[in-house]
């Protein structure tokens, strides 16, 4: 392109300028009339080829947003109208594990919430249908930063976002759960998952609600508190055979009670092994012992002399001990026994009772009840002989098994006296 300069416009610039400065420019620069009017022209140039008009030849002009030339992108260079909202305030320290984050939007809705710890596990939550809120669906661990991100979008669908970091609390006070069955084992169909919490629960829905259940196959499972230090959770009827059961344990910042937190995060898997169910009868002095509930043994028995019967109702085994010594004065019963070596014993109840082997009692199994509470059938002095009826049983037997006894003159065992809660109906335990 070949543009003509104008001297004109050259010479009225020079004619405005004072007389002393054109002498000035006339020796720095040595450049007459029609230097000056070349640099007039390329000035025009460079407008022209800027100005983007339509005899450019060029259907793309910079500060065009459709490639035609128009400026269309006016009410896209426009900020969103949406304005997002995040508490706590980036940055906070000490920030309570419950009710403490919130995120909001203001003339808009909101369309991503992502909340994140230091390990980028997320944290579940939920926006509002009208999209002016989202609020986490659980509590927040304690001694942990957290990143927050969220997007809104006005009525032109224009986003807005905001981002924050925030420190949770470090607890002073704080309780665990001790819980059974162990991590990694196979149990009777009877067994509870209980736990056991070291301080007195005040908020318990809190703590309920940080445990999650799942079995497979699926079966319902409910929570049933007994005082407010101990839990646990069983489906309606016994477990199916090989139902696998995972518990996951998410009490770390949960308040349970004012100013006290939980501090563990742990998952517990436990498998459900073969169905047996014994059934002892303390007037025949029986114990049918039964697999998927077919009999495959009876054993004679001796239970609860009179004045010390044992529990009716259903029992669930505990705890197991190859050897174990059995002493009177810790179930009340002053020195009137104190055995070093009782073998085979399988803990029933809280209180006190077994199932255990017994080698002095004589010829009392199958014949009349001589034990002060427990059940007791006939083994060895040392657990030697594996074909006597106390060492088969414990052998045959896992943590977990049911025990149930029937016919004795005593009334039924309470649901919280051991692993016991199939005492009590259904609906009692939802409720």
């Amino acid at each position: 392109m070949n543009v003509r300069p104008i001297s004109g416009a050259s010479v009225d610039a020079r004619a405005s300028e004072p007389e002393g400065r054109r002498r000035t420019s006339r020796k720095r620069g040595g450049r007459g009339r029609k230097g000056r009017a070349l640099v007039a022209g390329v000035l025009l140039l460079a407008v022209t080829a800027c100005g983007g008009g339509s005899d450019s030849g060029s259907g793309s002009g910079a500060g065009s947003a459709d490639g035609k030339g128009k400026r269309s992108a006016t009410a896209q260079s426009k900020q969103s109208e949406a304005a997002v909202a995040i508490a706590p305030k980036d940055g906070a320290k000490s920030v309570d594990t419950s009710g403490a984050l919130k995120v909001t939007a203001a003339r808009g809705k909101l369309t991503e919430v992502v909340v994140k710890d230091a390990k980028g596990t997320e944290i579940a939550g939920e926006i509002s249908k009208d999209g002016a809120t989202w609020t986490p669906s659980t509590h927040l661990a304690a001694s942990t930063k957290y990143q927050v991100h969220a997007v809104a979008k006005d009525s032109a669908g224009r986003e807005a976002a905001e981002s924050a970091s925030f420190t949770t609390l470090t607890p002073q006070n704080t309780f665990i759960g001790y819980f059974t069955p162990e991590d990694g084992s196979t149990v009777g169909v009877g067994m509870p998952f209980s736990l056991n919490f070291t301080r007195g629960i005040t908020n318990p829905e809190q703590v309920e609600k940080a445990i999650e259940i799942r079995t497979e196959p699926a079966v319902e499972v409910e929570g049933h508190w007994f005082g407010n230090d101990r839990l646990d959770f069983r489906p309606e009827k016994y477990w199916k055979a090989g139902t696998k059961v995972t518990v996951k344990l998410n009490l770390n910042g949960v308040e349970g009670r004012p100013g006290v937190y939980g501090e563990q995060a742990k998952t517990v898997s436990f498998t459900i092994g073969r169905n047996q169910v014994s059934v002892v009868d303390a007037k025949k002095l029986t114990m049918k012992v039964m697999r998927d509930g077919k009999v495959i043994k009876t054993i004679p028995v001796t239970t609860g002399k009179p004045g010390m019967e044992t529990w009716n109702g259903q029992m669930v085994i505990s705890e197991k001990h190859v050897v174990t010594r059995m002493n009177g004065e810790t179930v009340g019963y002053g020195g009137e026994y104190d055995i070093k070596d009782v073998p085979h014993a399988m803990r029933l109840t809280t209180s006190g009772t077994f199932l255990h082997g017994n080698y002095w009692a004589g010829g009392a199994f199958g014949n009349y009840n001589a034990s002060h509470g427990c059940i007791g059938l006939r083994d060895v002095r040392g657990g030697w002989d594996k074909d006597a009826p106390g060492a088969w049983f414990f052998n045959n037997s896992l943590i977990g098994d049911v025990v149930v006894v029937k016919n004795s003159n005593d009334r039924t065992v309470a649901p919280n006296n051991g692993l016991n809660g199939w005492n009590m109906s259904w609906e009692k335990w939802k409720a």
